[in-house]
């Protein structure tokens, strides 16, 4: 199996006194941090040290802007005119790019969080929202996308580079969809079952949903979370089990995307 592939995760989303997940060694593990930029989670002290420290082991920066939503961390569905959501994100991109910058790095491409992704990958309108806000933004960057989703038809339309993405550690439904977190399903925390999966996708190209179903699927990158009491050694064994499988692993600008 020769492929190239890049490991993501998100990253910078505690707050203040508050730290989730663990950022240092998330980093040690993936190629490319995808930080919080403020409204679901994350400050601006919390960003620049993320920016800091991803720079220092040569992880390439997204930004990773949600719903303004602490309480529910973004996972909460909000209603808002796409105008406002497009904004919304422009914004949270801009803030991240400027921190980056003060820490003498860029930001390289763009993951929606939470609710505000999950909605954007089945509705149209919102998707070409969110895809117009990234091209406005920077239109160089890369919008890292759910597989088969119509985030993937918004950044074709609008000639916006994109990233496939598949998850190591969650489950599909039928439709191609994320299982939702509220059933006990949704999150795969044994790191065999994860490298078993992420082979299969990388090999297959394809992902298999909870009832068998194959679902084709581009995989340009493939997302731990850091914010499981599994993460990192989920995350490891999910970068060994790639790395003994003959695949390259990658940040993800150097991503044929393709």
């Amino acid at each position: 199996m020769t492929r190239k592939v890049n490991l993501n995760a998100d990253m910078g989303e505690g707050f203040g006194a508050y730290d989730i997940g663990n950022d240092i060694g998330m980093l040690e593990i993936i190629n490319s941090a995808n930080v919080a930029c403020g409204f679901h989670a994350g400050d601006p002290n919390v960003m620049s040290r993320v920016c800091r420290d991803a720079k220092a082991k040569g992880v390439s920066i997204g930004a990773h802007p949600g719903f303004n939503d602490l309480w529910g961390f973004g996972r909460r569905s909000i209603t808002m005119p796409v105008a406002d959501v497009e904004t919304m994100v422009i914004y949270q991109i801009g803030a991240l790019q400027a921190i980056a910058r003060a820490n003498g790095t860029t930001v390289s491409h763009v993951k929606i969080h939470g609710a505000l992704n999950n909605m954007g990958a089945v509705d149209p309108d919102l998707a070409l929202s969110l895809a117009r806000a990234v091209k406005a933004a920077d239109p160089s960057l890369i919008f890292l996308v759910p597989t088969g989703s119509e985030l993937i038809a918004a950044s074709e339309t609008l000639g916006l580079a994109y990233a496939s993405e598949v998850f190591a550690d969650r489950t599909y439904d039928d439709n191609g969809d994320l299982t939702p977190r509220s059933q006990p399903n949704a999150m795969i925390h044994d790191p065999k079952e994860a490298v078993d999966r992420v082979l299969h996708m990388i090999e297959h190209q394809e992902v298999i949903s909870t009832s068998g179903k194959a679902i084709p699927a581009k995989v340009h990158s493939i997302c731990v979370h850091g914010d499981e009491p599994t993460a990192v050694a989920v995350s490891t064994a999910v970068r060994d089990g790639i790395r003994a499988a003959g695949v390259e692993l990658a940040a993800l600008p150097d991503i044929d995307l393709r």
